[in-house]
C-alpha cells in the first residue's frame, strides 16, 4: 500500500521542496493519506491477475499510483508528459511519493490506470467528500447542479468519412491475417487506394463552390459504397475461414492472435453495415434520422447532444451530471449512458446531497431546464426551504414577483457558479474532450478530472481557513 522504507534521497528532496510546494497541495496531501483511499486503490490493483498479492515481484505501492494518476489530471497532462515531469521536478517527485527512486514509464502508468476502474474512482470520490466534510470545508446548506458535455475523442463525422474509418479497419485487420495465416483460403484484395479516390472525390464535391452537384455526389457515394460492400464481404469470409480451421497459424501463440484478430473482424463488421444503411438512408432517400445512429466506429456509444450553444451548436460525446455544495466541492458526479431531461435529475439530486452529507440543502439552485412545478413540490417536501430555479414560460405575476425577490436573485447569481466550475473543469482538467477509450474509459475520464478539481478546493479552503481572517 506504501512505501515501506525511505531512503537519504527522499529525504534530502523533502527538505529542498518545502517551501516550493503549492499552498493547497500540503492539504491535499493529507486528504490523499487516508487509509480508505489508499486500500480502495490497493483492491484494485490487487484484482488484474488472479494471484496478484502472492506471486511476481512487489508492485508500486498504491499511493504512488494513486498520486500519478491525480497529479495528471490536475495538470491535464498525456502519460509521456507526466513521466517527464516527474522525472524532471522534486516538487512532483515528493508529491507522489516517487521521492529518489525511478520514476514509472508512461506505459505502465497507462496500465495502472486501466486498472483503477470506475467504480473504484466513485469509492474514493465519495471518501474524498466525506473527508470535507469531517473537515468542515463544507456542510450541505447550499446545492447547485448542472450538465454539460465530455466531448469523445473523435473526428467530426460524415458518412463518407465513416466508410473509409471501417474499410481501412476492415483492410488493415485482414492484412495482419495474411501475415499469420499465409495465403490459404481467400487472398485479400486490398482496396484501400481506390477508397481513398472516392473520398476525395466526394470531399472536392462537396465543397464545390457554388450549387451542390447532387447527381455527382450520388454516384461518387454509389461507388464508395460498392467498394466497401465489397471489404466488407471479403472479411466475412476471412472470418469464417478462421472458424473452420481454413486459415490457421503455425503455433497456439499465434492460433491465439489469430482468433483475436477474427474477434476484431466482428466487433468490426455490423458497425460497418450500420453506417452503410445510414449512408443509404441519407444519401438517396433523404433520411437524416436513421435508427441507431453511429458517429464513431471506434466510439460507437458517442451520442449527438444538442445544448442550444451558439459556438457550438452540436456535440459529440456524453452528458454529465455536476452536482456542488459550498467551496466549489462537487459532492456527485454521473455519466449517463444516454442523455436525459434536466428535469428528472433534480429530485434524485436532492436525495443525494441527503444521503452524502446527512441534510436537505436549505437553498437549490439550477437553470430553467430543471424547473417543474412537480420538482418544486418534491423539493420543497425534502426539506428545501427556497428553491432557486426560474420558470421562463410563466405568465404569473405572482410568480414573476418571486423571482425577482433578494433571495431568488441571489441564488441565481450563485448558481452561475456552476459555468465557472465547467468551465474550470474543462479547461484545467481535460473535462472538455475525453482521451480514454469507451464507456469505463469515459468514467475513468470525468472520475479522475473531477477528484483532482475537489482536491485543489478542498486544499485552498483549508489553506485559506489557516491563514486566519
Amino acid at each position: 500500500m506504501r512505501r515501506t522504507q525511505l531512503s537519504f534521497g527522499d529525504g534530502l528532496i523533502a527538505g529542498e521542496v518545502s517551501d516550493l510546494r503549492e499552498g493547497w497541495m500540503e492539504y491535499a496531501d493529507r486528504v490523499l493519506a487516508d487509509e480508505q483511499i489508499v486500500d480502495a486503490v490497493y483492491e484494485a490493483l490487487a484484482r488484474r491477475h488472479p494471484k496478484s498479492r502472492s506471486r511476481g515481484r512487489l508492485g508500486a505501492p498504491a499511493e504512488v499510483v494513486l498520486r500519478l494518476l491525480l497529479l495528471k489530471h490536475v495538470r491535464n497532462w498525456s502519460y509521456q508528459v507526466l513521466e517527464r515531469e516527474v522525472r524532471a521536478n522534486l516538487v512532483y517527485r515528493d508529491f507522489t511519493r516517487v521521492g529518489a527512486g525511478k520514476t514509472p514509464d508512461a506505459k505502465t502508468v497507462g496500465r495502472w490506470g486501466l486498472a483503477v476502474g470506475p467504480e473504484t474512482l466513485k469509492q474514493i470520490h465519495d471518501r474524498v467528500v466525506q473527508i470535507a466534510r469531517e473537515q468542515q470545508v463544507l456542510q450541505g446548506r447550499r446545492m447547485r447542479v448542472d450538465t454539460t458535455v465530455v466531448e469523445t475523442n473523435i473526428h467530426h463525422p460524415t458518412d463518407s468519412t465513416l466508410l473509409g474509418d471501417g474499410v481501412r479497419v476492415l483492410i488493415r485487420t485482414m492484412k495482419q491475417i495474411t501475415k499469420i495465416a499465409g495465403a490459404a483460403g481467400t487472398k485479400l484484395r486490398d482496396r484501400s487506394r481506390s477508397v481513398k479516390l472516392r473520398l476525395l472525390e466526394i470531399a472536392r464535391t462537396a465543397r464545390a463552390k457554388g450549387p451542390l452537384n447532387q447527381g455527382k455526389l450520388k454516384e461518387g457515394y454509389r461507388k464508395l459504397l460498392a467498394s466497401t460492400s465489397r471489404v466488407v464481404g471479403q472479411a466475412k469470409r476471412f472470418s469464417g475461414e478462421i472458424a473452420k480451421g481454413v486459415k490457421r497459424a503455425k503455433g497456439p501463440l499465434k492460433q491465439l492472435a489469430l482468433q483475436g484478430l477474427r474477434q476484431e473482424l466482428e466487433a468490426m463488421l455490423p458497425l460497418v453495415r450500420q453506417v452503410m444503411r445510414q449512408t443509404r438512408e441519407r444519401i438517396f432517400r433523404g433520411n437524416t434520422r436513421a435508427e441507431g445512429k453511429l458517429v464513431s466506429v471506434f466510439e460507437p456509444s458517442t451520442e449527438i447532444i444538442r445544448k442550444g450553444k451558439a459556438g457550438k451548436p452540436t456535440e459529440f460525446g456524453k452528458m454529465i451530471k455536476l452536482q456542488e455544495a459550498e467551496n466549489q466541492i462537487v459532492i456527485d458526479y454521473e455519466v449517463y449512458d444516454r442523455r436525459p431531461s434536466d428535469s428528472d435529475l433534480l429530485v434524485p439530486a436532492i436525495d443525494i446531497h441527503r444521503a452524502k452529507l446527512g441534510r436537505a440543502p436549505r437553498l437549490v439552485a439550477a437553470d430553467a431546464a430543471f424547473y417543474s412545478s412537480k420538482n418544486e413540490v418534491a423539493a420543497k417536501a425534502r426539506g428545501v426551504k427556497r428553491v432557486c430555479i426560474p420558470n421562463r414560460n410563466t405568465r404569473s405575476a405572482e410568480r414573476k414577483r418571486e423571482q425577482r425577490k433578494r433571495w431568488f436573485r441571489d441564488g441565481q447569481k450563485w448558481r452561475t457558479g456552476c459555468e465557472g466550475r465547467i468551465s474550470v473543469a474543462k479547461r484545467r482538467h481535460g473535462l472538455d474532450r475525453c482521451r480514454y477509450r469507451g464507456s469505463a474509459g469515459m468514467q475513468r475520464w470525468v472520475g479522475l478530472g473531477v477528484i483532482a478539481d475537489n482536491l485543489i478546493n478542498i486544499g485552498s479552503a483549508m489553506e485559506k481557513r489557516s491563514r486566519g481572517p
